[in-house]
């Protein structure tokens, strides 16, 4: 499990351990991981050509110790200060006697050009809003180059604590960031800017507070999924619900069946206007002709896929005392009092687009802090939330670390992928996961599903639900 802290936990963490070194130890171990991760990905050192992009914090400190020793073994390096009077001085003397030059920032296009490899270090985990605009002329250039760039703790210009990346921000080939994960570098955009993540132990002790953001492996994951013993039967596994489809959206009901199919609980029973076409392409679910209060025995219900204006079987799922999973028009649809008074767990699973019209902002508000976000849905709604997009998050309402996935692949933004991921985590629920793991589980094997189908090249949301038994299996293997 990866876990990310706030800037302010870090440091924290930072100051006790300082505290018990040597003045300048921890600077050094991270230095060193630095420049062994810039030595990796240059493949040679020798006669390469490095230019330290240098802020005025320990984050250009990092930066210029990493430069001496990689200096050292023979590389050109060349530190552009942004703000000379302020630079580390010890980190600027280490790079002189190494042998490194120092340029101003007006002078800086030609190395930048020439180089092999671009070390950002202008700002640390303390830089909010952007980039200033000396600053920004240079990721310009470093644009314009062939270098590979690499980030110290964390892209310059993205927000550490929240993901967000408002004005200017350089984009990095590979990102060192030290202790821990900083939330920025696992939530988009910014973790856009942050390329590979390489984490650099310099000896943090794990922070006594609770981590902003969790991001499960396989082995969590393969912990939570559901697994029958020789008592199960189809009813101790769990029956899911599906009330979904509609007339002009039978599609959306086949989908979310299929997704249901393939997520641990021993039977799906549909309940809608699609069971025609639900029955021909699985005739295994049990369909009922009844609304879902005398569809029979659930442990679940998943509703709103391809519901149209149907707001009266949304409304009757609402009432049952049993986890609901709310997608598409159920979220449309739901009354929120109806929601908040709940008092089984309820799911919500909104796109960005679905995320804005419920809390009353524009698409664009969402996408640019979804952390802010998704917390805020969930707080509102008194639920879990599972906002979907290329770092799916999902948060609960009574607080905890967000969980966050980036499984997913960009092929998976299709027609009927969402409801898919519904099916598959109303069965996660119906097997009697809680609603945060439910959704966290579903959204890592929906994720790497939809890799497994498109592997490459452009898939359907039904090659996704088919790939779901070998995302399975992956895991759990």
């Amino acid at each position: 499990m990866r876990t990310a802290y706030s800037v302010e936990t870090v440091r924290a963490a930072e100051r006790a351990l300082m505290a018990r070194l040597p003045e300048g130890a921890l600077m050094q171990r991270a230095a060193a991981g630095l420049a062994a991760a810039c030595a990796e990905l240059l493949g040679r050192v020798y006669g390469s050509r490095v230019v330290l992009l240098v802020g005025s914090g320990d984050n250009g400190g990092d930066a210029l110790y990493a430069g001496a020793r990689l200096a050292r073994r023979g590389a050109g390096v060349t530190a552009v200060l942004l703000t000379p009077g302020r630079a580390h001085g010890g980190g600027l003397a280490a790079l002189r006697r190494a042998g490194g030059t120092v340029v101003a920032a007006d002078r800086a296009e030609e190395p930048i050009l020439r180089a092999d490899l671009v070390l950002d270090g202008i700002v640390g985990i303390g830089g909010k809003g952007g980039l200033r605009p000396d600053a920004e002329r240079l990721t310009d250039v470093v644009a314009r180059s062939r270098a590979a760039v690499v980030a110290v703790d964390l892209p310059s210009g993205v927000d550490a604590d929240t993901g967000e990346a408002r004005g200017a921000a350089l984009r990095a080939d590979l990102t060192v960031t030290f202790g821990t994960y900083k939330p920025g570098l696992l939530v988009d955009p910014a973790r856009e800017y942050a390329g590979v993540v390489r984490l650099v132990d310099i000896g943090l002790e794990p922070p006594p507070a609770d981590a902003e953001l969790v991001a499960l492996q396989h082995a969590d994951v393969a912990r939570l999924l559901p697994v029958p013993v020789a008592e199960s039967d189809k009813y101790r596994r769990g029956v899911v619900g599906i009330a979904a489809g509609s007339a002009r959206y039978p599609g959306a009901a086949v989908l979310a069946v299929s997704g249901a199919l393939r997520g641990g609980a021993g039977a799906v029973r549909y309940v809608g206007p699609a069971q025609e076409a639900v029955i021909a392409r699985f005739p295994e679910t049990l369909v009922s002709d009844a609304g879902p209060a005398k569809a029979g025995r659930v442990q679940a219900w998943v509703v709103g896929p391809g519901a149209g204006d149907d707001a009266a079987t949304v409304a009757e799922v609402l009432e049952a005392d049993v986890p609901v999973l709310l997608d598409a028009d159920g979220l449309r649809l739901a009354e929120r009092d109806a929601v908040r008074r709940r008092t089984a767990p309820t799911l919500m699973t909104p796109h960005a687009g679905e995320a804005a019209a419920l809390l009353g902002v524009r698409r664009e508000e969402v996408e640019e802090a979804r952390l802010a976000a998704v917390r805020e849905l969930a707080a509102v709604y008194r639920a879990t939330v599972l906002l979907k997009g290329s770092t799916t998050l999902v948060a609960d309402f009574a607080g905890g670390p967000v969980r966050v996935n980036a499984t997913g692949t960009p092929w998976l933004a299709t027609a009927g992928s969402g409801d898919v991921l519904s099916g598959l985590a109303g069965s996660l629920l119906a097997a009697g996961l809680g609603a945060v793991d439910a959704g966290s589980a579903a959204a890592y094997l929906h994720g790497l599903a939809g890799r497994f189908a498109a592997s490459g090249a452009p898939t359907g949301a039904h090659d996704v639900a088919s790939c779901i038994p070998e995302a399975w299996r992956d895991v759990v293997g």
